[in-house]
């Protein structure tokens, strides 16, 4: 199963992540299928997350499960709402 998921970047104490694709079973910092994004906790609201929306959309449409902390941010971003209602249509 395909997750989207946080990756851990930068040094002790400053963290910055990545939104991944990955294998549900692969580890944290492991090998991604794709990079869909950013985020950076420690910026302002408005700089702190980059999303590629076109690539998430398609993952979520083919049965990729973001984690509760991704879809928090997707679900913020307005991203969720959008694979929501294109759901709705089919």
């Amino acid at each position: 199963m395909v997750k989207l998921r946080l990756t851990r970047l930068g040094r002790k104490k400053v963290p910055f992540y990545r939104i991944a694709a990955m294998e549900a079973l692969t580890q944290r910092d492991g090998k991604a299928i794709a990079y869909l994004g950013t985020y950076n906790p420690l910026v302002e609201e408005d700089k702190q997350v980059v999303l590629k929306e076109e690539e998430i959309l398609r993952f979520l449409s083919n049965g990729a499960q973001p984690t509760e902390t991704v879809k928090s941010i997707l679900t913020k971003a307005g991203v969720w709402e959008k694979f929501q209602a294109t759901k709705k249509k089919k």
